[in-house]
């Protein structure tokens, strides 16, 4: 059950102090080509989506490999059944992940004491969140400094950034033999001001490794 005041406690506790001096952080070398600082911008909001073949999540995962391997804390709301090895495998560290399984009407409550603590957020809201919960969060991440991962359909925020698995194709079957091993993905990244025009990047997502990989 969702206990606003144990996440308010973990926030308190994992605050940002001197990390929170420097205003990007860094993301794994395949995916700096995608944002126009070459980093997680803090204050801001990535969106991350995908086609019908799925990789949001897995994006979004990929992104905070970068922070918390730097020492940064990471957390997710709205995802329930999210892959611990997936995510080791995809470079996040496990130490600084807090997984927050809140139920659609506390999303937006868990996300909004998240970032007052937690240096980046992955968030999955629900289809069609209220706009003005959008807004808030969005200011509030600005103002305390932390960056949002948003999992979600076009128009379900009004992100800085958007990267999009456009293409996802698995390897690793043969004849309906054997098992998968490799995904190879096209992602597409658009945002505003410097990042208008948009950028594509072919990447292993994961690669055989269980790593992010450029193509």
């Amino acid at each position: 059950m969702f206990d606003p005041q144990r996440v308010k406690l973990l926030a308190d506790r994992v605050r940002p102090t001197a990390s929170s001096q420097t205003r990007l952080l860094p993301v794994l070398s395949p995916l700096a080509a995608l944002l126009p600082d070459g980093g997680l911008r803090r204050g801001t909001a990535v969106r991350c989506g995908a086609g019908a073949h799925g990789g949001a999540l897995s994006l979004a995962l990929a992104l905070a490999a970068g922070p918390s391997a730097a020492g940064a804390w990471c957390a997710v709301v709205g995802v329930e059944d999210l892959g611990a090895l997936a995510a080791a495998g995809l470079g996040v560290n496990l130490d600084r992940l807090a997984v927050i399984r809140a139920a659609s009407p506390h999303w937006a409550l868990a996300t909004g004491i998240l970032v007052d603590g937690v240096d980046v957020v992955i968030v999955a809201p629900p289809p069609r969140p209220r706009p003005s919960a959008v807004r808030t969060l969005a200011a509030r991440a600005r103002d305390r400094g932390a960056v949002l991962l948003v999992v979600g359909e076009r128009g379900s925020w009004a992100a800085d950034h958007e990267l999009v698995v456009e293409q996802s194709n698995w390897h690793g079957l043969a004849d309906g033999a054997g098992r998968l091993q490799a995904r190879r993905v096209t992602v597409v990244a658009s945002g505003r001001g410097s990042a208008v025009r948009p950028v594509r990047q072919e990447l292993w997502l994961p690669a055989a490794t269980g790593n992010v990989v450029a193509a």
